[in-house]
């Protein structure tokens, strides 16, 4: 069967794909795509050959390895499925991802959490219901940005307000490069303009009350997923998605709805410096290769910043995330080497074990 005529073909299964996976093919295993991961079970999408359509499985996921769980099956892998696994089917093997969004884990551990895999769009929802924070948006575009997807900004909820057009002028002077969209799924303002973006897969990230939910049933064209009002207080959503979910589009393509995310730890410096891609060209033209914008003659950033090219809370942000970027650098290297050392202590002395007389 061709790429064009797969049933997967509208989830992005390619003929790059098929390629891949023909070994595992051979060794009895069905392609698919995980839907969702829960409790150590994933749903897998694969195809159905009754109906040419798609199935849903649910499949046993593989163990995840102590040193990198960022490896553990995540929403929007392409795996392949054991269907004569006993109890229940079981996920084989993994299929390296061309693209993965991964923020710092909640907790005070210097792990990586997956929140979507093989993604060609990472649409940062932004609520226009109260004021955004232009911190926290450049946050979310250095997250997209070393996801190695491209990043699309939509502001939600522009029925609300009457200066959508001021508010995306603010977000796009700190999202060189990025498209801003004014987006009402209510009033259906901008949603066809969203949809010819959203194509592939998207994710969608964003804060609790941002409007992802609804944005999903815009993009989907129908109520795939519960909407739950924000607090008119202080406009903050309560969680309506609570895990991460690949919803496919009608017209093909998916998009994955992911939890509100309160906290945006970062998980590698690449992005950061695509976010802020102006100060990257700045230091460029320094004097030194190594100048620390600080007091060093030359300095074409401290020039920026002394003329207001440059805006003092944009790099008092940069500074920010690379301060945060370089701590948990220093932490995962430290946790790895423990992690390693560990290991080897228990070969070691499984091996001194099997050597006494």
């Amino acid at each position: 069967m061709s790429s064009a005529a797969h049933p997967l073909s509208g989830l992005g299964w390619t003929a790059e794909r098929a390629v891949e996976f023909a070994p595992l093919a051979e060794a009895g295993l069905l392609p698919g795509r995980i839907s969702r991961v829960d409790r150590g079970r994933c749903e897998v999408l694969l195809a159905d050959p009754d109906t040419g359509g798609l199935r849903t499985v649910r499949a046993e996921s593989p163990p995840v390895g102590a040193a990198d769980r960022t490896d553990g099956p995540c929403t929007g892998d392409w795996v392949a499925v054991d269907p004569s696994a006993q109890p229940v089917p079981a996920i084989s093997a993994v299929l390296p991802r061309t693209t993965a969004v991964v923020r710092k884990g909640a907790n005070k551990r210097s792990e990586g959490q997956v929140l979507a895999a093989n993604v060609d769009t990472v649409l940062i929802a932004v609520s226009l219901a109260a004021e955004p924070d232009l911190g926290r948006v450049e946050r979310f575009l250095a997250l997209a940005w070393e996801s190695g997807a491209e990043p699309l900004i939509v502001l939600t909820k522009a029925d609300l307000v009457n200066d959508a057009e001021f508010v995306r002028a603010d977000v796009e002077a700190v999202a060189p490069g990025v498209t801003v969209l004014v987006v009402s799924a209510e009033a259906g303002q901008g949603v066809d303009e969203l949809r010819a973006c959203a194509t592939g897969t998207c994710a969608l990230i964003g804060q609790s009350g941002a409007g992802k939910s609804t944005l999903t049933n815009a993009l989907a064209g129908a109520e795939v997923m519960t909407v739950q009002q924000t607090r008119a207080v202080d406009e903050k959503g309560r969680h309506t998605t609570t895990t991460r979910e690949l919803i496919p589009l009608p017209d093909g393509g998916v998009v994955i709805d992911t939890p509100g995310l309160r906290g945006v730890g970062l998980f590698g410096g690449e992005g950061i410096n695509q976010a802020f891609a102006e100060i990257d060209a700045l230091a460029e033209q320094c004097r030194f290769d190594d100048c620390g914008h600080r007091t060093e003659p030359g300095c074409a950033v401290r020039a920026a910043l002394e003329d207001g090219e440059l805006p003092e809370r944009r790099w008092e942000s940069y500074l920010k995330l690379q301060r945060e970027n370089d701590w948990i650098a220093s932490r995962t290297d430290a946790r790895l080497r423990a992690e390693r050392a560990r290991h080897w202590k228990i070969v070691t002395k499984s091996a001194r074990t099997l050597t006494r007389p």
